[in-house]
C-alpha cells in the first residue's frame, strides 16, 4: 500500500507563495499520477494540478494554472506543488494522492487512489 504525507502548508498574506510537498513511501508500477486536491469549507473537494509521474507531463485547473507549478523529484519519490500570488480564494486543505487512472484526478474520490490527511493552507487578504 502506497502512502502520501502531505507538508509545506501554512499561513501566508496575499501575494505570498508557499511550496508544498507530497512524499510517498514508494513508486510502485502501479502508480501513474499524482494529483494535488483541495477543500474549503462548506465546498467540494477540487482538483488543482496532476502530474504525470512516467513523463512529467502536467495538468491544471484554470482556478491556478500561472500561479501554481507542480513538478517532482523521482530519486526521492516526492511530488511538489509551488504556489505563488496567492489569494484569499486559496485557502483549503490541500491533499495529494498516488492515482493509477487519471479519472480518479478528474473525478476525486479518496475512494480511489491513496490519499495523504492534507496540509493546511491559509491566506490572508
Amino acid at each position: 500500500q502506497v502512502r502520501v504525507v502531505e507538508s509545506g502548508g501554512g499561513s501566508v498574506q496575499a501575494g505570498g507563495s508557499l511550496r508544498l510537498s507530497c512524499e510517498a513511501s514508494e513508486y510502485t508500477s502501479s502508480i501513474k499520477y499524482i494529483g494535488w486536491f483541495r477543500q474549503a469549507p462548506g465546498k467540494e473537494r477540487e482538483e488543482i494540478a496532476c502530474i504525470d509521474v512516467r513523463g512529467g507531463s502536467t495538468v491544471y485547473a484554470d482556478s491556478v494554472r500561472g500561479r501554481f507549478t507542480i513538478s517532482q523529484d523521482s530519486a526521492k519519490s516526492t511530488v511538489y506543488l509551488q504556489m505563488d500570488s496567492l489569494k484569499p480564494e486559496d485557502t483549503a486543505m490541500y491533499y495529494c494522492a498516488a492515482l493509477t487512472k487519471l479519472r480518479d484526478y478528474i473525478e476525486p474520490d479518496p475512494r480511489n487512489g491513496n490519499w495523504g490527511q492534507g496540509t493546511q493552507v491559509t491566506v490572508s487578504s
